[in-house]
Order: C-alpha cells, then structure tokens, then sequence
C-alpha cells in the first residue's frame, strides 16, 4: 500500500481487526521509509448501487456523501463518527440485500430518517428539514408531534395528562395518551393539560389554554 504521506510503496501491518460487525477489516499500517502510520480499510466488492432520484436524474451511491450529510445533522450532538458509520453501513447492507442496482433517493431519505429518530432526535429534526424541505414553523409542529406523543406517553401512560404547544401562535394540542387536534384553541385538549410550551410569537390563550380553567356557566 503507498504511503499517503511519502508516496513510497513499501509498509507493513501492525494491526489488524473487524469492524461494522464483520463487514470490514481496519488495519493499521507503518511505513518502513518515512516511520508514519495510517489506517486501511477492506470491504467485500459488490455490485456498484446507482440512486435514482426524484425528477429521474441517476447518480452512483455515495455512502461518504451520505456519513457528511449526516455529520452535519448531527453537528455538536452527542453521536460519535463510529456511530454514523455504523448507521451507512447497516443502510448500504440492506440496499445491496433489496436491490438489483437502482435504489430509489426516496428509501434512502426514509431510512436514514428512521435510523436518526433512534440515535438523536434533535438530528433527526434537523435532517428531516432539509430532506422534506420544510417551508414554515408549522411543517416542524407536524414532524415534531409524534415525538412529543411518545415523550408524553413515556412518562404518563395511556389516560394520562394532556399537553399544549403553541409555535409561532398555532397551538398543539393532545391529552389522554393521544395527539389532538391543531389549531388556536387545541392546546386545550386533554383535561388538566400541562400549561404550553412557547416559542415565538404565540397569544397568550394559545399559551396558557393547556391548564387555564374554563368559563363558569351563566346562573
């Protein structure tokens, strides 16, 4: 193997260890000119993917294009590169085991997704922006409630309190262990609802409908 550093041909391997389950063999290697060591890796060649996108257009699969595209989701995250790579790795696995060679962009967007909703859901949102081009705040309410059911669920269990959250004046709202509607006033779902979360410019029933009480009937 040449050096990278040197450009000389001449190397051994000081250690040698798999990696992504088996799928890869690291190995570390010195250079006997220049003393400097570097890490080689050894994948199985299989068949080149080729990723058909959404106006046609066909491009070889990239598994570097796609760990950048994730480091950059997951920037200042706890999610190690170890981890990204193992996220590619499993990806390209199962698109070799599903596909002949074309592997529609979409699959790939949708995977990936899955796999970052379960390492970090902060990277996930960010990810989901850019991959489903997100217009306006309320394209994040909607790709954010169904982690907030399940965080809620989480901690309350089927029947428990209700939840709001009011984002740039559109209210969220759910209660008994469900999702409620959305709206002005659907942060009031789910009796005794938690007070709502604000973030931007939301009136104030929308951000206090979650635990203020309701009107007294007229004697």
């Amino acid at each position: 193997m040449r050096c990278p550093f040197c450009r000389i041909d001449n190397d051994r391997v000081i250690d040698s260890r798999a990696g992504d389950d088996g799928n890869t063999i690291r190995r570390r290697r010195e250079c006997l000119a220049c003393r400097r060591r570097f890490t080689t890796y050894e994948r199985v060649e299989r068949q080149q993917l080729t990723v058909v996108k959404k106006g046609g257009d066909r491009e070889p699969f990239d598994r570097d294009k796609l760990k950048r595209g994730l480091a950059k989701a997951c920037w200042k995250r706890p999610v190690t590169e170890a981890a990204i790579d193992a996220v590619v790795t499993a990806l390209e696995t199962e698109l070799h085991d599903s596909y002949e060679t074309d592997v529609p962009s979409r699959v790939i967007g949708e995977r990936l997704m899955e796999a970052l909703r379960t390492l970090d859901q902060v990277a996930f949102v960010r990810f989901a922006s850019v991959y489903r081009e997100f217009k306006d705040v309320r394209d994040f309410v909607e790709e954010l409630e169904p982690i907030l059911a399940e965080a809620y669920l989480a901690q309350s269990g089927p029947g428990g309190v209700g939840y709001g959250v009011a984002v740039g004046g559109v209210a969220v709202g759910g209660g008994g262990g469900h999702l409620g509607a959305t709206g002005p006033a659907a942060a009031g779902a789910g009796a005794g609802g938690l007070p709502a979360v604000v973030h931007g410019p939301a009136t104030n029933a929308a951000a206090t409908a979650g635990s203020a009480p309701g009107p007294r009937p007229t004697p």
